[in-house]
């Protein structure tokens, strides 16, 4: 852990999207939540998502949530304009309350599942089981929306069950040891020219603090980092950058 004379504690708002998927994968959202009201087989293409999160957790961590997740574009482009941009209050990210949120979501997505099994033949099963996953992308959409509005645009990402999921897949493949070249951490480069000024935390999504949290090898271990790369495109002296676990010292060679 590294010291520190300035104190993260009032979030700024910048720009995160730097990619034409963080910035328009907004759609998306509108499209499956708005309009599988409608057209209940848009709905279809949620598994789809989940299998995709799940996939890419194994190998880099949460890098969904902060570079492809069609929420996340939804909250950091249309809402973060008029969020209150306010610390995210602790016990949102608490265990209790995560391991609460998923327990809900698992029961909730299997109880409907069991009513839709409970009567088949009553309407296409593809168009229930499109309304269930358009239902479930709908209030993600309302709920996350206003916590984007009244805290902070990423508030619903701290306690995310998908999101809490990504981080158990993260730590398995760190178990089997598949993700070790794969996976990208905010990495100190010269660690000694750091001013620790803290912007890096301020601009944080999901008001991490990267300054004071660095590990003996000057990298944020931290699981709950969505890989976003905010921080390192917002640091004044440009000594953080995205790499690999093993490859902080050959970046460090690489920028002398």
């Amino acid at each position: 852990m590294r010291s520190s004379t300035s104190s993260a504690s009032l979030p700024v708002k910048t720009n995160r999207s730097f990619s034409p998927v963080r910035r328009y994968a907004w759609i998306f959202t509108i499209l499956v939540g708005l309009g599988g009201q409608f057209v209940p087989s848009l709905g279809l293409l949620v598994p789809f998502i989940m299998a995709a999160l799940v996939g890419t957790s194994l190998f880099k961590g949460k890098y969904w949530c902060g570079n492809i997740c069609p929420h996340g574009s939804f909250f950091d482009n249309l809402l973060q304009p008029i969020s209150r941009q306010v610390k995210i209050p602790e016990f949102l990210r608490s265990r209790p309350v995560v391991g609460a949120v998923l327990l809900f979501f698992i029961y909730n997505m299997a109880s409907r599942f069991w009513s839709i099994y409970g009567t088949m033949g009553a309407d296409p099963l593809y168009e229930r089981l499109g309304f269930l996953f358009a239902n479930t992308y709908l209030m993600v959409l309302l709920i996350g929306g206003l916590l984007a509005v009244v805290v902070n645009p990423r508030t619903w990402c701290v306690f995310c069950p998908m999101g809490t999921m990504q981080e158990m897949f993260y730590k398995f493949g760190r178990l089997l040891g598949i993700n070790h070249k794969t996976d990208q951490r905010v990495s100190l480069v010269y660690p000694e020219k750091c001013r620790s000024c803290g912007k890096c935390s301020l601009v944080c999504p999901v008001q991490l603090e990267p300054h004071l949290n660095l590990s003996t090898t000057n990298q944020l271990e931290d699981e709950r980092c969505i890989r976003c790369s905010t921080c390192t495109r917002n640091c004044p002296a440009g000594l953080l950058h995205m790499v690999a676990a093993d490859e902080n010292a050959d970046q460090k060679a690489g920028c002398a």
